[in-house]
């Protein structure tokens, strides 16, 4: 049972390398064939998504470091649309998304990974459109006003409407406005992590890989 189980991990871990280069080809805007000098150079892309699958598998393994884990493949979309812009890491997520369902034990934590996805997707989004407006002066502020509202238009409706998928069910009247305070905090440490991973882990490695 373990080594079939070993040989259905591996076909997914070669569908998602191959499934998400085809994918990234036609993001940037051509066929597979026309594309493929660029599809080489990124080619590492499948094995990053490859990584952030086991990266979620990993997550229901060690659950003492759950969230890290599926911190750390969340900042693999990071690196996607840093590099290749929204569509490109938009269809990385989802691919990653989608296979980390198949192969992943616990599910829960793949739509973890996905809102911490969505978050950095549509704080990149957020961060452009800032960067371009001419009339807001204080961007840094106007960004982390944005974030917190992204944030919180995914988090609170959970905690509304799933309460018992983040507490106790008898803790649940006790711990929500403490848990919704804490949130806040957790989310200003995830962002400060990603940003500094983009600069000073993601900002060494790039060139050692991006060749």
């Amino acid at each position: 049972m373990a080594q079939v189980r070993h040989r259905e991990l591996e076909r997914e871990t070669y569908v998602v390398i191959y499934g998400v280069q085809d994918t990234l080809c036609e993001c940037m805007g051509g066929d597979s064939c026309s594309m493929h000098v660029k599809c080489e150079k990124m080619a590492f892309t499948g094995v990053l998504a490859a990584f952030a699958v086991i990266l979620l598998v990993l997550s229901a393994v060690i659950e003492t470091s759950s969230l890290f884990l599926i911190a750390a493949a969340a900042f693999c979309v990071g690196i996607v649309l840093r590099e290749w812009g929204i569509r490109a890491g938009a269809a990385f997520l989802t691919a990653s998304f989608l296979v980390g369902l198949i192969v992943a034990p616990n599910r829960l934590y793949c739509i973890t990974f996905l809102a911490m996805g969505i978050y950095l997707v549509l704080s990149e989004i957020l961060w452009e459109k800032v960067a371009q407006s001419s009339k807001i002066q204080k961007k840094t502020v106007a960004v982390w006003i944005g974030k917190y509202i992204i944030f919180n238009a995914m988090f609170i409706p959970v905690l509304l409407i799933f309460p018992t998928l983040i507490l106790a069910e008898e803790a649940v009247e006790k711990m929500f406005w403490i848990v919704l305070i804490g949130a806040q905090a957790g989310l200003f440490v995830f962002d400060k992590a990603y940003m500094y991973f983009q600069v000073f882990i993601w900002g060494k490695l790039r060139s050692k890989v991006m060749k």
